[in-house]
């Protein structure tokens, strides 16, 4: 395999996902952009500046808005050792979910404004071997309603000739939500415990290929429900299975590099989920240009009520309200919220990384999310849903010493 090219250099981060849960939001990850890992210490130290802007919108509102800057930093230290920290600061403004796309139901769960700011951290340390690592870490996240706690541990080993890398690593967090400040008395001290343990592999098949799969079982309990609508109760228990096949190629010819990956998803609420993806880096002297695509369908979740329509085929907001209630009083669960729903969605996307020098690179990418029921695999998805659009745009500047 080639060396990889100076804009290899962001680390991965995973606290700025902790309490983002719209499905647009997850263009966020793009400020922290993932890499190889190697098992040997760091030789120099890496300081990465991000900062994110992210917006989306469906017909005739404007929803979410979040600018976040972030800072990370790694250092070698003691020769085998390594510590790495992030900062980030999300301000969070525009509307809560709505009931199911109904911008009027107001106290029955519709849109409310609301406006935040997030701040989170983490902390890890790497123990490096001749042929393994073993890393721990810490990281916090919190905001006026939504604390988050997490820890987690991994190990990383290679084989004898370095072509085959296993990992095995463990993750718990403990999330309190707690909406009394806004005057929302539904959820008081609510806790939320989550275990889970991955295991994978890493292989390299050719001098131009390699391949990584991960499988990953985590197990939730606890408060999962929407305080900041009307009728949204959902089951105490939330466990899923993830499954992720990662496969990169170095096409010669053009000396670029083909990144594709597909995971899949599947929990306890019913939820199955499909993600395809697929990056095409090609440097170009100091420049490297990355197109790249995703597309993403999920089934609904069992206890999602569907929306109601009037004989028009238009949406009914009194009769979907009545629904869910009715459903809720029936099974004791239930939930118009729209992420929930069946849908399918497609993101576009573009980075243009610049190096200004071997160990300083300057970069700027731009995501467009766009999802709808009707981009749903295998048939339509749930009714009476607005298509929902997300704007992402990244710009960085990451640098060793």
């Amino acid at each position: 395999m080639k060396k990889s090219n100076p804009d290899r250099l962001t680390p991965a981060t995973g606290v700025l996902l902790a309490s983002l849960v719209l499905p647009g939001l997850a263009a966020l990850t793009a400020i922290a952009p993932s890499h190889a890992v190697a098992e040997t210490a760091p030789e120099k130290t890496t300081l990465a500046i991000k900062y994110g802007s992210y917006s989306d919108s469906q017909p005739g509102m404007d929803r979410v808005s979040v600018k976040a800057p972030l800072i990370y930093i790694q250092a070698p230290m003691a020769g085998n050792w390594s510590v790495e920290g992030s900062w980030v600061g999300d301000s969070v403004s525009g509307a809560t979910p709505m009931l199911h796309s109904n911008k009027t139901m107001g106290g029955l769960g519709g849109a409310s404004r609301m406006s935040d700011y997030r701040k989170a951290a983490d902390v890890k340390v790497t123990r490096y071997f001749a042929r393994s690592a073993v890393s721990a870490s810490l990281a916090y996240s919190d905001e006026h309603d939504y604390t988050s706690r997490a820890l987690g541990l991994d190990a990383r080993w290679s084989s004898e000739d370095n072509n085959r890398t296993w990992t095995l690593g463990y993750g718990a967090s403990l999330d309190k939500i707690d909406s009394n400040y806004s005057g929302n008395s539904i959820a008081t001290d609510q806790h939320k415990h989550t275990r889970e343990i991955m295991g994978g592999v890493t292989q390299v098949l050719t001098p131009t290929d390699i391949a990584q799969f991960n499988l990953t079982r985590s197990v939730g309990n606890g408060y999962f429900d929407d305080p900041y609508k009307f009728v949204d109760h959902r089951p105490g228990q939330r466990n899923n299975w993830i499954a992720l096949v990662r496969w990169n190629h170095h096409v010669e010819k053009f000396d670029a590099s083909v990144h594709s990956s597909y995971r899949y998803y599947t929990d306890t609420f019913g939820v199955k989920s499909h993600t395809l993806g697929l990056e095409w880096a090609q440097p170009k002297g100091q420049w490297t240009l990355t197109p790249g695509a995703r597309y993403y369908t999920q089934s609904a979740a069992n206890f999602y009520v569907a929306a109601a329509l009037d004989p028009s085929g238009q949406y009914d907001p009194t009769a979907s309200a009545l629904a869910v209630i009715s459903a809720l009083g029936a099974n004791g669960v239930a939930s118009g919220d729209q992420r929930l729903s069946a849908f399918g969605a497609v993101t576009l996307s573009m980075k243009v990384s610049y190096a200004l020098k071997p160990d300083t690179v300057v970069d700027l990418k731009y995501e467009r999310y766009r999802q709808t029921s009707g981009l749903r695999l295998g048939g339509a998805g749930s009714v009476g849903i607005d298509p929902f659009n997300a704007t992402f745009m990244q710009v960085g500047l990451t640098h060793r010493f």
